[in-house]
């Protein structure tokens, strides 16, 4: 992955052929653009538990029309940091009840949640180009 700071507040990652921009708002010298860093960090957390329960419906053959995930977060009102951050999975009525619990077992095997939780380690060196 190679970030490149692209004018103004404008960051972007470029990784498999994708590029993802990020921006700030206006109130801090951005155009706002794009979403910010941590914004993306935090959708990042909801569209992998999405991407799991998605999968989920598709391997039973049942409909995931309608499923939402609802994000929302907690923070340290000292530090700014989420303290807590809860996915509330909504499913349509109709939606085989059989199906509820299993929806958040395999939304809590998201990757990106596991990564979080693990607390990797993290390595930030300089060098001439």
């Amino acid at each position: 992955m190679e970030i490149t700071l692209d004018g103004g507040k404008v960051v972007t990652a470029h990784l498999n052929g994708h590029t993802i921009k990020t921006d700030q708002p206006t109130s801090v010298g951005g155009t706002n653009t794009a979403p910010t860093p941590f914004d993306l960090f935090l959708a990042s957390i909801g569209t992998c538990a999405g991407i799991y329960v998605k999968l989920f419906c598709d391997q039973r053959g049942i409909s995931a029309e309608g499923i939402k995930i609802i994000q929302s977060m907690e923070y340290n009102h000292d530090t700014g940091l989420p303290v807590n951050i809860k996915l509330d999975i909504k499913v349509p009525e109709g939606f085989p009840e059989k199906y509820i619990d299993s929806l958040i077992k395999v939304a809590d095997m998201c990757k990106v949640k596991k990564t979080i939780a693990s607390m990797p380690a993290f390595e930030v060196h300089s060098s001439v180009i």
